[in-house]
């Protein structure tokens, strides 16, 4: 048969280092019957499940037909054996590629079938076995968590944006009751570039990270306090997956757009978001609830000014704004109930003489004040997008790293053994929005 109607197979397991392959050559072409005894095995596409290497060597050394018993289908084999044949297969071959088992393969499936699981407990001073054991353990992790819950969330993987997707083809619009130069307005009030920038835009809170940060770190039927509103997103993600959400923001305008957004998507009134129109300043004032999870992104100072209303943090001078930014915070943690958890989604930003300001400390400070444990740190990692328009010229000319990611801080209110008293083991596997 020709050798071209032989597909690989994308989810093949196993690597295979260069020497390897190049034994692996030299083996085949001194002694090429070794391919009838140890074939090429494919499924009724023509798919490899077993031989993959012998394949690229094969193309490697110039074959374009090769005979018939080079190579065996599969053909009786049921879906399920032959996923177990790829793995059986490649037992005594190569390294495993641990990327492909995580998100192909079951754990317990791989166990039962012969693959060697590190042990966690055997392993915990090894940090080469380390990295091996975090991605075993995250076999299947996206079915159970949505995302693998992992120090780094990469926003710019596949399964992300098309979470994204969904949550945006509802009908979510965040940016509405925003002017839409807030991000070139705080670029340019802090003079960051020597000529003028062409970014823009108005920064939108993602809908999947709200999305993993409700499921992963709030009670059923829970009660969300967001202290910083801003858009509509936290507000409808959270009525739509069933918590009761109440959200402040100081500006009217961004209130009526987040209602009016929120009434496009959702049509009973018990189930919309409760939106406040106030200073989170005076918060026991204008809400009379305890919540299950405090949940905000709050102004990065002045990187977006929102207005010029008294009151509105992001255009107060920095000592200012770090006073009521600890009020407000402070005040939020009194709200929270005990044994929950705290989220808040900020950034490091840079004064005018281009020095980072330590906000994200400030932020840690301010809730450890409060009594609260710092318990998580995650790293979003954002699409590049725009800035990669200029950060070869703003590194240049300043040698300064342009920020491509925002810290999700997790603090916990309580005793962090109830943990698993309070929070359910999760399993989203085929969950829709």
């Amino acid at each position: 048969m020709k050798l071209s109607e032989i597909k690989p197979n994308p989810n093949n397991p196993r690597v295979i280092k260069d020497y390897q392959f190049e034994k692996l050559c030299k083996s085949i072409q001194e002694f090429p019957k070794m391919m009838e005894l140890r074939p090429i095995i494919v499924d009724d596409n023509n798919t490899v499940l077993g031989g993959n290497m012998r394949l690229r060597a094969l193309q490697k050394l110039g074959y374009k037909d090769i005979p018939d018993t080079w190579v065996k289908k599969a053909s009786e084999l049921t879906e399920e054996e032959k996923r177990r044949f790829v793995i059986a297969d490649n037992v005594n071959a190569g390294e495993w590629d641990w990327d492909t088992l995580a998100n192909e393969w079951d754990a317990n499936e791989l166990e039962d079938w012969g693959i060697d699981i590190p042990n966690w407990d055997a392993v915990t001073k090894d940090y080469n076995n380390l990295q091996i054991i975090d991605k075993v353990k995250s076999i299947k992790l996206s079915e159970r968590f949505i995302i693998p819950p992992m120090s780094i969330l990469d926003t710019k993987q596949g399964v992300w944006e098309n979470r994204k997707k969904m949550w945006l083809d509802i009908g979510i619009k965040s940016e509405e009751g925003r002017r839409d130069d807030l991000v070139r307005s705080g670029l340019s009030k802090l003079k960051r570039y020597n000529e003028k920038t062409e970014i823009k835009g108005t920064s939108i809170f993602d809908p999947v990270l709200c999305e993993i940060i409700y499921r992963w770190f709030c009670v059923d039927d829970g009660i969300i306090l967001d202290p910083f509103a801003g858009g509509s997103v936290r507000g409808i993600v959270a009525s739509v997956l069933g918590y009761k959400y109440y959200g402040i923001d100081i500006r009217k305008e961004q209130i009526d757009a987040n209602i009016n957004n929120a009434k496009q998507i959702i049509n009973e009134e018990l189930k919309m978001p409760n939106w406040i129109l106030g200073n989170s300043k005076y918060l026991d004032s204008l809400i009379d609830i305890n919540c299950d999870l405090l949940f905000s992104c709050p102004p990065y100072h002045d990187l977006e000014v929102y207005s010029d209303i008294d009151g509105d943090i992001s255009n107060m001078d920095y000592d200012k704004f770090l006073e009521d930014y600890n009020d407000i915070i402070n005040k939020s943690c009194h709200k929270l109930k005990e044994n929950r958890f705290a989220v808040f989604v900020v950034g490091e930003i840079r004064n005018n003489k281009g020095n980072y300001k330590n906000f994200v400390s400030h932020t840690i400070d301010s809730f450890l004040s409060c009594g609260l444990s710092y318990y998580n740190e995650i790293i979003l990692a954002n699409k590049i997008g725009a800035m990669a328009l200029v950060a070869g010229k703003y590194f240049n000319s300043s040698r300064k790293i342009t920020k491509v990611h925002q810290n999700v801080l997790v603090f916990y209110k309580g005793d962090v053994k109830k943990i698993k008293d309070n929070f359910k083991e999760l399993n989203f596997a085929d969950k829709e929005i």
